[in-house]
């Protein structure tokens, strides 16, 4: 088990992680300003899924491995970053109805939960984040470290879930006053792809 100290400790710094507006925020806001809170918290609930992928990559150790290949970790980024340029640039180009009462969502929910998992999955410094963060809180002492890998990772992943559903729901509602500005509903694409374009050439020019 984890000790009361260590994870309280845990618990604050990763509070101060998520709650720190980054790529998975920016995701969040994005869909759910354009496409709704419903779609933003099933952003959020994807990139927690792509979380959980992480946790157990870190307990395993694949991320190890990435971690000491250089050709392996750049392969990884490189295709995470061209999915997101993918991604931005079809926001971009896709028409997108100005007519404030067709209530037509730009993407939907299920859609926007996949493709968030794909892109957390396909980020390798998620992948090298949680293989150098979690064992700084693992105890030996305090009993299995598989297990406790698990717990501070479930930990991680319910917070930021429980951050990107508060992100989603503000930028949700900001969202529903906007688009009934029509020039608002012909430009929100171009700004969600021009979001995930920036993100994806963040991410290949991202060292290690």
């Amino acid at each position: 088990m984890i000790d009361l100290a260590t994870l309280a400790t845990y618990v604050a710094v990763v509070l101060g992680f998520v709650f720190i507006p980054g790529p998975a925020t920016l995701l969040t806001v994005a869909r759910a300003t354009s496409s709704g809170t419903k779609v933003g918290i099933a952003t959020g609930a994807g990139i927690a899924a792509g979380d959980i992928f992480h946790t157990v990559m870190a307990m395993v150790g694949i991320s190890a491995i990435i971690a000491t290949s250089a050709m392996l970790f750049s392969i990884v980024k490189y295709i995470g970053a061209a999915y997101l340029v993918y991604l931005g640039i079809r926001a971009i180009i896709e028409k997108t109805s100005t007519d404030p009462a067709a209530g037509a969502l730009a993407i939907r929910a299920g859609k926007a939960f996949r493709q968030a998992v794909l892109t957390e999955m396909l980020n390798p410094k998620t992948a090298l984040f949680f293989l150098a963060f979690l064992p700084q809180f693992v105890r030996p002492e305090n009993g299995s470290v598989m297990f406790q890998l698990a717990a501070l990772g479930i930990i991680f992943v319910l917070l930021g879930l429980f951050s990107t559903v508060v992100f989603a729901v503000s930028a949700g509602g900001l969202g529903a006053f906007l688009r009934r500005n029509p020039a608002v509903l012909k430009w929100q694409g171009k700004v969600v792809g021009a979001i995930y374009c920036a993100l994806g050439v963040r991410l290949a020019l991202q060292q290690r």
